[in-house]
C-alpha cells in the first residue's frame, strides 16, 4: 500500500511510520484491500491530511470509522462523496449549520471537501473499513496512530478548536491539552443522540468562528 500524505505530515509523523505497530497495520490494510472490497480508495485512505495539511489545521473533528456502503466514504469524517445521498448524521450537522449559523444546506450535497480545504482536519479514528461490515478494521492499529496525530496536533500546535461529538470522541480526547486549544464537546449527531436532546443548539459552528477571529485567524466558511 503505498502512503500517499502530505509531505507536511511526513515530517511529523515520520516516528510514527517507523514503529512495528505501523508496518504491520500497513501489511493488514493491503491484505485486506487485496481480498476483500474495502473503502475508501486506497488514494483517499489519507485524504484529510492531504486536505488539510498539518500547517494549515485550524480545526479538528473526530470520528470514528468511514461509512462502508458502496461509494459512500471519501477519507473525509461525516463526508460522502457527490451524488451520495447524505447520511442520518451528517443532515443532522447541517441542521446544526442551519440553525447555528442560518446557513442553508443543499441536501444532495455532503461532500465537506470545502471545510478541509479551509484547515478542518476530518479525523477518523480508523481510516479503513471492509464493505458492508462497520468497525471491522478497528483495533488493527489505526487507533494508535491516530491517537498519535491527535497528541502531536496538541502538542506541536496553538489554539486549534476540536470538536468532540459523542462518547467516542471524547475519549479519544482525553488528552488534548486544553489550556492551549478550545475543546468543544457536545451529544454525537446520530438521529439516537441528537433526538435526546444532545446535539441540537450545541452552537459549535458559531464558537468556533468567534474562537478563530479571536486568534487571529479567517473563520470557516462551513
Amino acid at each position: 500500500m503505498k502512503l500517499t500524505i502530505h509531505n507536511s505530515w511526513k515530517k511529523v509523523l515520520k516516528e510514527e511510520f517507523r514503529k512495528a505497530y505501523f508496518e504491520d497495520l500497513v501489511q493488514y490494510v493491503a491484505e485486506e484491500y487485496k481480498t476483500n472490497t474495502c473503502y475508501p480508495k486506497p488514494d483517499f485512505i489519507f485524504e484529510a491530511f492531504n486536505k488539510a495539511t498539518f500547517d494549515n489545521v485550524k480545526v479538528v473533528v473526530i470520528g470514528q470509522d468511514p461509512y462502508h456502503g458502496a461509494g459512500q466514504a471519501n477519507g473525509l469524517c461525516f463526508s460522502v462523496n457527490k451524488g451520495i445521498s447524505n447520511p442520518p448524521s451528517l443532515k443532522n450537522i447541517f441542521k446544526e449549520i442551519e440553525s447555528d449559523l442560518g446557513e442553508k444546506y443543499d441536501p444532495n450535497i455532503g461532500d465537506l471537501e470545502k471545510w478541509a480545504d479551509q484547515g478542518v482536519l476530518l479525523l477518523n479514528a480508523v481510516l479503513t473499513v471492509r464493505s458492508g461490515e462497520a468497525g471491522s478494521h478497528q483495533n488493527k492499529g489505526w487507533e494508535k496512530f491516530t491517537d498519535a496525530v491527535i497528541r502531536i496536533l496538541s502538542e506541536e500546535k496553538e489554539n486549534l478548536v476540536f470538536l468532540l461529538w459523542g462518547g467516542y470522541a471524547k475519549k479519544k480526547g482525553r488528552k488534548i491539552d486544553a489550556s492551549k486549544h478550545l475543546v468543544l464537546t457536545s451529544g454525537h449527531p446520530s438521529p439516537l443522540s441528537a433526538n435526546r436532546g444532545f446535539w441540537f443548539g450545541n452552537k459549535h459552528f458559531s464558537q468556533t468562528n468567534e474562537y478563530l477571529s479571536a486568534q487571529n485567524k479567517t473563520p470557516i466558511n462551513w
